[in-house]
């Protein structure tokens, strides 16, 4: 194109909260059509616009070799001072990190599609039998830490061999699965029990995709009574702004939030210890959140919302545990699954 002296340029959609919108119909957030050109002739973005090239040009290296590479390690390998200069192509790796994420949306794949991880977050025990690169690997028996979650979750690096579950109940953090694990709440309800470390993984979210839909398992969420869990909740369900063009392939829609809810202090007959005032910033954020599209119109979540403010504390998952070690496995999670005019959406 510049030796036709045409202005190479490269459309990247616009990844801002201006440019997504909520999809009634598919139930989750999605890229607008809003895009910008970055173009190698013009002086501010010609920088950006090589910088594009060369990351594309690793993964395209990436694929060919059938290697793959952390998002780490593609900035070393793109990293270099540009001949008869002291330029660098990137001073750090907050520069080669966006670069990845514009190039996903730009061509519509996700960066594992294109050999690219991150490093590994979350943890699953259960029921079921997958393949992974090869290896068989049976969930229920992988030991205390149980399945380690991959950054790659794909149909060509991972397949589902053999699957008793009945549903997947997804927690919050690592501390509140392994009380499932140890109290083998997987064998008793027959389920797969899984966590994301707090807001989960590309991989994990995937992988709850993948195992809705091709295992059709529902999933249940068990969170803590606060904005960060209700955010939290949101990205599962529908998706996240930042990535709002991979929701498609990320989102479970029909996931249910199980707790911790803002009725529970009173309905589980808790105790003071467990509250936790809430601050400034916990109220901008509910409020936040309970404006968002997709929680806005539905009176069960404006409901748990204004009920945790009226409270002015929130619970994390752990509260449960107050009452007895075995009190959120053996009562609380199981009263939940039974009553289903306590589920949220």
């Amino acid at each position: 194109m510049a030796g036709r002296k045409e202005d190479p340029a490269i459309a990247v959609p616009t990844r801002a909260l201006s440019n997504v919108r909520f999809n009634e119909e598919s139930r989750h957030i999605e890229m607008g059509e809003n895009k910008q050109s970055r173009n190698f002739f013009n002086y501010g973005q010609a920088k950006r616009f090589m910088q594009t090239l060369l990351v594309a040009s690793k993964c395209k290296e990436l694929i060919d070799r059938d290697k793959t590479a952390s998002i780490r390690q593609v900035y070393y390998l793109s990293k270099h001072t540009i001949k008869g200069t002291k330029e660098k192509t990137f001073d750090d790796q907050s520069e080669s990190d966006p670069v990845i994420e514009d190039l996903e949306v730009a061509i519509d794949s996700l960066r594992e599609e294109l050999h690219v991880f991150a490093s590994n977050r979350g943890n699953m025990a259960g029921p079921v039998t997958l393949v992974d690169a090869g290896n068989t690997l049976d969930c229920a028996a992988m030991g205390s830490a149980g399945y380690a979650v991959p950054s790659i979750v794909e149909a060509d690096v991972i397949q589902f061999k053999k699957c008793s579950a009945k549903f997947i109940l997804h927690v919050e953090k690592d501390t509140v699965w392994r009380r499932f694990h140890e109290d083998r709440f997987w064998e008793t309800h027959r389920c797969i029990i899984s966590h994301g470390g707090g807001q989960p993984a590309r991989g994990m979210r995937r992988l709850l995709r993948r195992m809705h839909e091709e295992l059709k398992l529902p999933v249940f969420v068990l969170l803590d009574n606060d904005p960060w869990g209700y955010y939290i909740y949101s990205v599962i369900k529908h998706g996240s702004i930042n990535l709002a063009y991979e929701s498609r392939r990320m989102a479970v829609p029909d996931a249910v939030f199980l707790g911790v809810s803002s009725f529970d202090y009173e309905r589980c007959e808790m105790s003071d210890d467990v509250k936790i005032e809430l601050d400034a910033n916990d109220i901008k954020r509910a409020k936040q959140i309970a404006n968002y599209p997709w929680f806005a119109d539905k009176r069960p979540w404006q409901k748990e919302i204004r009920k945790m403010l009226a409270n002015g504390f929130k619970m994390e998952v752990e509260a449960m545990i107050s009452k007895d070690l075995e009190y959120l496995t053996g009562e609380y999670v199981p009263m939940k699954l039974k009553d289903k005019k306590q589920w949220l959406d």
